[in-house]
């Protein structure tokens, strides 16, 4: 076996778009389009900014020359430059070093596989001086974060790299390259592997959309299909039957035909194919997630990053920083983890707390729109409240995650967390179990409980004895669940890439209008250009207009691509969970995605500071979040067709009930009679329901008084009790749940068992990595 054949499943992405040929993982600098990030005079590893201070007096000035000072000790080069108002530190660190961490990674347990090369690559020293600017601490035990809340220092960030970002522009961060595959290894030179496995991932999901997207698009045409021949619709939109009014006082009874439209958007998203179609998807989801893990370890092992620990890398940080530190303990205490717990209890009692009030909204907005004067809102009283508690949810989901990040963060720093990596799993769990209560809460309750708790005729429950519970439409609950769905996919994908591409975009031009930048001198521009003149600076003028360039553009931290994960996870989750009720939800993703890489990628090249370079071999914990939603939808997209759908209730009076049950007639169609045999009757002289309504309320909009009326549940006319047939479809839905969970449990088992996370191509090249690194050791020690 040859040592340099290409993997399988790198030349798979290749061919399947996501990834570029010309962007094939190596480790060498020849084979990329980049130049060699490398070192050199021209390049700086980080840059401090400051507010320029007059008064040496004041404590503010006193604390910057302070911690400058201690910089200088651990033999850190200084270049300070002075502009108008703010004053820039120019940081470079000594190559003892650098080398230092080189031979660390060479002798530590899990790093010392990482290819070792010659010169240290800028993303390397970039991560390293990041870490030892935030491990300085002043002589009153303030660090580098804590100057910068006192506004001590105004912005810290590493420099971008003219030349390579040109390169990145060209290649990948424009909307003209949306269709093209993404050169991830040129990304993974200049952003570090953390980035390069997100864009990989995110390719990777955005490809395997295109056939849920497409499948998703003919089981909505499929409903379509019957839209003039299904019987469900005809019988609908041709009833004279008298439905109960839907509210107190103001409300009179209707006609079923009114809702003729409402019946005919439920049978798009409520088929037959809708079943198969969450089958396929909860099997998608792991063929999506088996197939990552093994492009994954291609990836990271091209990358010499297989078995790479960040945790580790913490330690050899902390070392070379410095070199008399102590370790920091693993601890563990019931208390805080008691603490903990119960605080997170209380926030997801707080968001459920908040879907509640939803409910109470939309309950109480049926009944003020039903009596007000506009004809229109009050006659789609029910549909208007829908909208408008989508809506609202939406600004709730808003204000929330601003609540969800204050709160998981003062959670970590109770937990006091070993390393960086053990708090940033912990951060991450916890805010995407808060993201995932505030988005899916109301939903579960419109999937789950909407129109199952309300009461019936008589025996009506109510809030605080005033307001009525909300009505399923007779064809069904699953249009509400859609309108949710749809209402806040659209608008959180919208809304959220608008602000998130045009805050950065009005940032920088703001500060261009500000701020004028003058021209590269010629001399600098040649130096700048050859990258080869070793022991020449740029003149201090061109260096302020570099430093300015980046300043201006807006800041990230340690949270910038975590939110953009977390933004993508929401999504899949919205993909999966509920994709019986929408099936157009992988389109709206997969059209979202194509948008989304290329605004993160501009975004990330031309209108962010540049990202520290993280060194990582995995997506860390957001892996299990996947593996928890794929195992999330199988049981939400069961109970959603056996409990929330009217699939069946339709195949028991199809098999049961229904006119073909004796096989004798030929000339009707099977559901002919199915709407009807949904709705109960209620008679007004029953004198236990006579206070329910209102004379004024049984006058139909023709003007006849009426003495009954009808609504959806399966009551006995007498007594009102549940009928036998009630029962029987209630073990069906239940029987159903319980089989379609254990098949598809099964299907995504063997397909897990079917598809290995590591490649054999992997496997072996790590052998025989390893055999050689092994025989180089030997061969060096002499023995």
């Amino acid at each position: 076996m040859s040592r340099h054949r290409r993997q399988a499943s790198i030349e798979l992405l290749e061919l399947m778009g996501v990834v570029k040929e010309n962007g094939h993982p190596s480790d060498s600098p020849e084979t990329s389009p980049l130049l060699p990030t490398v070192h050199t005079p021209l390049s700086y590893d980080y840059v401090l900014v400051a507010k320029t201070v007059d008064d040496p007096e004041k404590d503010t000035f006193k604390m910057q020359e302070a911690f400058i000072e201690k910089l200088k000790m651990k033999n850190l080069k200084i270049t300070k430059i002075v502009d108008d108002t703010v004053v820039f530190y120019g940081i470079q660190a000594p190559k003892e070093v650098f080398e230092k961490y080189m031979y660390l990674l060479k002798v530590s347990d899990a790093c010392n596989w990482s290819k070792q090369q010659g010169t240290v690559p800028l993303s390397t020293r970039i991560r390293i001086v990041h870490y030892m600017l935030n491990h300085v601490f002043l002589d009153t035990g303030e660090n580098l974060w804590e100057l910068m809340k006192k506004k001590v220092f105004e912005a810290k960030f590493c420099l971008h790299e003219r030349k390579n970002q040109k390169e990145l522009r060209k290649s990948w961060a424009r909307w003209t390259a949306c269709l093209q595959g993404q050169p991830i290894s040129d990304v993974r030179s200049y952003f570090g592997e953390k980035v390069a496995l997100y864009y990989l991932w995110l390719g990777w999901y955005t490809c395997l959309l295109i056939l849920p997207a497409v499948l998703g698009v003919i089981v909505f045409l499929y409903g379509l299909a019957f839209f003039n021949t299904s019987p469900l619709i005809k019988e609908v939109c041709e009833s004279k039957t008298i439905m109960c009014p839907l509210c107190d006082k103001r409300c009179k009874v209707w006609l079923l035909s009114d809702t003729c439209l409402y019946a005919k958007v439920s049978i798009l998203f409520d088929n037959e194919g809708t079943v198969m179609f969450a089958m396929f998807m909860a099997v998608w989801a792991t063929l999506f997630l088996e197939f990552w893990k093994r492009h994954r370890a291609s990836y990271t092992c091209a990358w010499k990053v297989f078995d790479w620990c960040e945790e580790e890398e913490e330690l050899i940080l902390e070392i070379v920083n410095d070199a008399e530190c102590e370790p920091k303990r693993h601890k563990h205490s019931y208390l805080r983890s008691t603490l903990v717990l119960i605080l997170a209890t209380l926030v997801m009692l707080l968001i459920i707390g908040l879907a509640h009030a939803l409910v109470v909204f939309r309950v109480v907005a049926t009944v003020m729109l039903a009596e007000g004067s506009w004809e229109f809102l009050s006659d789609h009283s029910n549909t208007a409240a829908v909208i408008l508690g989508a809506v609202l949810h939406y600004f709730t989901i808003t204000i929330m995650t601003w609540v969800n990040r204050i709160v998981s963060l003062k959670l970590c720093n109770i937990e006091e967390n070993q390393s960086f990596a053990a708090t940033e799993r912990s951060f991450t769990v916890k805010m995407f179990t808060f993201q995932f209560f505030t988005l899916f809460s109301s939903l579960f309750y419109i999937a789950f409980f909407l129109g199952r708790i309300n009461g019936h005729p008589g025996g009506y429950v109510r809030i605080a004895g005033k307001w009525r519970l909300e009505e399923c439409h007779p064809s069904g609950c699953l249009t509400d669940l859609f309108i949710q769905m749809a209402i806040i996919m659209v608008l959180k994908q919208t809304i959220s890439n608008i602000f998130e591409f045009g805050g950065p975009w009005f940032n920088r031009w703001l500060k261009r209008k500000r701020t004028k930048l003058q021209r590269k001198c010629a001399h600098c521009y040649k130096k700048e250009d050859q990258q080869t003149n070793q022991g020449q600076d740029l003149c201090e003028n061109c260096m302020l207009r570099d430093w300015l360039r980046n300043y201006r553009l807006k800041d990230v931290d340690s949270f910038s691509l975590f939110n953009e994960f977390l933004e993508m996870v929401l999504q899949f989750s919205f993909t999966t969970i509920f994709v019986a009720a929408f099936p157009l939800a992988p389109l709206l993703a997969f059209i979202n995605n194509v948008v989304e890489i290329r605004l993160d990628a501009i975004k990330m090249v031309s209108l962010e500071r540049r990202m520290v370079p993280k060194k990582t071999n995995n997506i860390g914990v957001w892996t299990d979040v996947l593996e928890a939603i794929g195992v999330l939808a199988v049981i939400a997209n069961g109970l959603v067709i056996g409990i929330s759908s009217d699939f069946i209730p339709r195949l028991v009076y199809r098999y049961h009930y229904g006119p073909c049950v004796n096989g004798t007639v030929t000339d009707m169609d099977c559901m002919s009679g199915y709407i009807n045999n949904t709705l109960s009757i209620l008679h007004m002289n029953d004198q236990r329901i006579y206070k329910e309504f209102s004379p004024d309320q049984m006058v139909t909009p023709g003007g006849q008084n009426v003495s009954y009326c009808s609504y959806k549940d399966y009551r006995s006319n007498e007594d009102y009790s549940f009928t036998p047939q009630f029962w029987l479809i209630l073990a069906m839905r239940f029987a159903f749940v319980i089989l379609f969970e254990h098949v598809v449990v099964i299907c995504k088992f063997i397909t897990a068992w079917f598809v290995p996370s590591v490649p054999l191509d992997v496997k072996n090249l790590r052998l025989f990595d390893k055999l050689n690194r092994l025989k180089e050791e030997l061969r060096s020690s002499k023995v």
